[in-house]
């Protein structure tokens, strides 16, 4: 099992300013960062990055996320092909910079609402588009991780059935699903039946406790979500997301308007612990 912590704690670029944090993060033990690849027209950048996070010694996951001028499940088709395309960018940043997956709520524009659920149409808008994505990230060696996100976020994908599904009728190998243990928290019934609907389909899981604060230290429901995980043969990298106040920018998607932790260290080095204890406990 790899750890990791998401540099949106802290920042959403990648420039020397991050140096003094990862060698910190090295030290308290992470062997995964999972970067931000937002600036899509500066492939060079994550090229440089890659090879300064291998003389690091650590291992990348990316993340994305696409707005209302880039939404893949649009009414106006120039506006789902530049979703498409710029999903496709942001997985040409990806390689370049080694990562093994590209994780977020890549589907459909963050905080754009039709006032009710997804119609048939974009659904199968969502799956034709990310089926054009699969096969781009086939070529470039990275996996998919669809992010579902809660009902307050977005309307499209809402839960972990609703991501196998879709998952499954894009029907390529490298589209998967990522698990948020946040929006699982809130858009549950049940912890293990959600994550049992992804097995099989489970590239990427974020550990993030239900203020989006330390994980462990709030109400997610833990041992359900550990245990089961490790029931469906989960092996691969748990990252912790958390957000606070370093990003101003950030804050008006995170809702985060008070500062519920100690310092980023803290955070960082007791998150990592609860991971190793928890995944200690039952992964052997």
């Amino acid at each position: 099992m790899r750890f990791g912590m998401n540099l949106l704690m802290w920042t959403d670029t990648l420039s020397d300013n991050m140096l003094p944090l990862l060698d910190e993060l090295k030290a308290i033990g992470f062997d995964t960062v999972e970067i931000p690849c937002f600036d899509l027209d500066n492939l060079d950048n994550y090229a440089k990055w890659g090879k300064r996070f291998d003389a690091l010694g650590l291992a990348r996951t990316g993340t994305a996320v696409r707005g209302p001028g880039e939404n893949p499940i649009s009414t106006d088709p120039a506006v789902r092909r530049k979703g498409i395309e710029a999903n496709k960018r942001n997985l040409d940043c990806c390689a370049a910079a080694g990562c093994s997956v590209m994780a977020g709520p890549i589907h459909s524009a963050l905080g754009v609402f039709s006032g009710k659920g997804p119609t048939a149409d974009e659904w199968k808008w969502g799956v034709e588009a990310m089926r054009e994505v699969a096969e781009h990230a086939e070529k470039v060696g990275v996996t998919l991780g669809v992010e579902y996100l809660n009902r307050f976020e977005c309307y499209f994908l809402n839960t972990a059935a609703d991501g196998a599904r879709f998952c499954r009728e894009v029907n390529h190998p490298r589209c998967q699903m990522m698990y948020d243990t946040f929006h699982a928290h809130i858009e549950e019934k049940s912890i293990p039946a959600a994550i049992r609907a992804l097995k099989g389909l489970l590239a990427h899981v974020h550990i993030s406790e239900n203020d989006r604060s330390t994980p462990g230290s709030g109400n997610v429901r833990w041992d359900q979500n550990f245990d089961t995980l490790h029931e469906i043969g989960y092996h691969g990298t748990m990252v912790v997301e958390a957000f606070g106040l370093a990003l101003e920018k950030l804050i008006p998607a995170t809702k985060i308007w008070r500062k519920m932790y100690q310092t980023e260290r803290q955070l960082a080095a007791d998150a990592l612990k609860f991971m190793q204890t928890e995944v200690a406990r039952r992964w052997k």
